[in-house]
């Protein structure tokens, strides 16, 4: 086994706690620490546009772990001039390694979110502040395009999240809401502007989810849970985002370089919450199998079981479903146990198994071979990317 040096790194995280993704990332390197520590580490309650802290200019550290707010802020840590992993992705320039969230992925995947759901109408709310919002929006739209639909996008250049923004926005948001083709699904940049959407549709009576489905950026709990309704959101898996961070920073202080290009964490799924639970389809048909698909997929259900629910024969079945989603009821049922799957291997420490029981499969090794076939990678493998115990390639 390895021996540690008898030097304990002294270390300085300058993370926000303020918002659920800052939180994440601290519980991530400290599930480093509890595995691969020890570091002295100085953490202190901050919000993204707090200042450096004075004691900076004079200490004499080993490494730095931020998310760097500003551009005096940033001079404050190059001055230092110790290794430094930013968490952040700006448009502030700087040398630094970066470690976050895939951003592409995050709006491909609030795309398929509402593919999925059988939308046929698409908008988005976006900024333009920053490059991964542009990376999210170039992301859900390319997708909505090569499934052959258009997006209607509303951006206001320059506009930021602040409170007088707020009210301002609200009118010039309902009116565009007013205009939009429904159903539609809605995806929101950020988590701000998806709390500032479901307050415009509250405020013009339009119905959320049946008129318009919201799905967020970063699955901050407050704001997701204060909304009305509670807001769907994209996971970003940040605790396996800090976890990655932890790991570079420690080589970095060893002595290696640090790598050129950005280390991207896929997202780990929608969090659906009411603003985005609904199926728009008009085939009521159709909207009962899909229904009783999503409640007993994980039951070992065949097709027989889908057409003693639904009053329609098996061809008109697999048609409508093939026409509607591009898959066949079976491909459907196995999608959604697979998706039950990777939620029990991010959440829980269950052996394969006790997922297999949870989830439809007849034992371990099946639930292995079609997970393995169907995403090419092992459930070990998966659990450990998406908990951040493997460096994403």
């Amino acid at each position: 086994m390895h021996k540690r040096s008898q030097h304990v790194p002294h270390v300085a995280i300058l993370i926000e706690t303020s918002r659920t993704y800052g939180r994440g990332l601290l519980r991530g390197i400290r599930r480093y620490l509890s595995t691969q520590g020890p570091w002295s580490v100085f953490v202190e309650l901050r919000a993204l546009e707090s200042k450096a802290p004075p004691w900076l200019r004079s200490w004499r550290g080993d490494g730095i772990l931020t998310r760097t707010g500003s551009q005096a802020m940033l001079d404050s840590i190059s001055a230092v001039n110790v290794p430094t992993v930013e968490l952040r992705a700006a448009r502030l320039q700087h040398s630094f390694p970066f470690v976050g969230i895939d951003n592409q992925v995050l709006g491909k995947m609030v795309a398929e979110h509402f593919l999925e759901r059988g939308f046929r109408h698409f908008a988005i709310y976006d900024l333009d502040t920053e490059p991964y919002f542009i990376e999210r929006r170039e992301s859900f739209l390319n997708t909505i395009k090569q499934a052959g639909y258009v997006v209607s996008v509303h951006s206001v250049p320059g506009h930021r999240e602040s409170p007088a923004d707020w009210e301002r926005h609200q009118e010039l948001l309902i009116r565009w809401l007013k205009t939009l083709p429904k159903p539609v699904g809605l995806m929101a940049s950020t988590d701000q502007l998806g709390f500032w959407l479901l307050d415009a549709c509250d405020r013009a009576g339009i119905a959320v989810p049946e008129e318009v489905a919201v799905v967020g950026g970063e699955n901050d709990e407050t704001l997701c849970e204060v909304s009305r309704p509670p807001m769907s959101s994209v996971h970003p898996n940040a605790e396996s985002i800090g976890f990655q961070a932890a790991t570079l920073l420690e080589s970095m202080m060893a002595g290696a370089k640090p790598p050129t290009a950005p280390i991207l964490v896929p997202p780990l799924r929608i969090a659906v919450r009411q603003s985005s639970d609904i199926m728009a389809i008009d085939d009521s048909e159709l909207v009962i199998a899909l229904r009783f698909i999503r409640e007993h997929a994980c039951k070992e259900i065949s097709v027989t079981d889908i057409l003693q629910a639904v009053p329609v024969s098996r061809s008109t079945l697999e048609r409508k479903m093939r026409q509607t989603l591009g898959r066949s009821p079976r491909a459907e049922i196995l999608r959604l146990k697979l998706e039950h799957v990777k939620k029990l291997l991010q959440e829980t420490d269950f052996t394969l198994d006790a997922i297999a029981q949870r989830t439809g499969f007849r034992h371990a090794q099946s639930l292995c071979e079609r997970f393995r076939l169907e995403l090419g990678l092992t459930p070990g493998d998966y659990r450990s990317r998406s908990r951040g115990d493997k460096i994403s390639e």
